[in-house]
């Protein structure tokens, strides 16, 4: 089966990514791709159209998932238009708050809507350690640095959070402190938080673990981003055999 895509933010950095991904595999066509300011565009040979036309373009393109990375806001209209055309929605926009969550939540009722904050195969492997680390090293401190080019809007990134997460359920930690400034000693239950953004760094995230005179890091380290548009792509091609539901992408790397 040919999966057919829908592209979002076809002209960002990501979704120039995705188009190009899609267009080299075989299982794949990209039947639409859309961006707010197209421009007359093309991408890999895909005419960008403009963002106003999504309803009527899932309606006349029926594509089979719509693969998202833009902004939150702009995600949380994509994925109703695509619960209510009965499409499957792909997204590694990250940023959402409580609502836009909630959003994701209900789309997934009707469709099924796949939502991970990185989409690399490595990522996945060091969360699937991270909590086993933090679990057999109890009592040491711990610190997350991450490293984003310097138009990434939130902080810290979606990945960063879901690695707090996996650290917070594996150990006793009270609070997250952002950034240190003055006199602020490093309290006991507290896990330190940094975000970088300089430059076109593609992504990069490390775990130090420190106590008893040693220390142990878990890095991460994006070289392109063509590792996130492939994974992205198998995870449209995976969701779209799946019933309406929420997933992530632990779920496509598990089969």
């Amino acid at each position: 089966m040919t999966v057919r895509l829908g592209v979002t933010g076809a002209t960002g950095r990501m979704g120039r990514e995705v188009i190009a991904a899609a267009t080299d595999r075989e299982d794949c066509e990209v039947v639409f791709a859309v961006n707010r300011d197209p421009d007359d565009e093309t991408v890999d040979g895909i005419d960008v159209e403009p963002a106003s036309e999504f309803d009527a373009l899932v309606a006349g393109r029926e594509p089979t998932v719509v693969v998202d990375f833009t902004g939150p806001e702009s995600a949380v209209d994509y994925v109703e238009a695509c619960a209510d055309a009965g499409v499957a929605f792909v997204t590694g926009t990250t940023g959402f708050d409580d609502t836009g969550r909630e959003a994701l939540e209900t789309a997934a009722e009707d469709v099924a809507v796949l939502h991970a904050p990185n989409f690399a195969r490595g990522v996945q492997a060091l969360l699937n350690v991270v909590g086993e680390a933090v679990q057999n090293l109890p009592g040491y401190d711990v610190e997350l640095v991450e490293t984003h080019h310097n138009a990434k809007r939130d902080a810290p990134s979606g990945t960063a959070n879901r690695l707090l997460e996996e650290i917070e359920a594996n150990g006793e930690f009270s609070e997250r402190t952002h950034g240190r400034e003055g006199e602020a000693p490093r309290e006991e239950a507290e896990i330190g938080v940094h975000a970088l953004r300089a430059g076109d760094i593609t992504g990069e995230h490390e775990i130090l673990l420190a106590g008893n005179h040693e220390e142990v890091r878990l890095t991460h380290r994006a070289e392109d981003r063509g590792v996130f548009a492939a994974g992205a792509v198998d995870a449209a091609v995976w969701i779209a055999g799946q019933k309406a539901g929420s997933y992530d992408f632990a779920d496509v790397i598990a089969e």
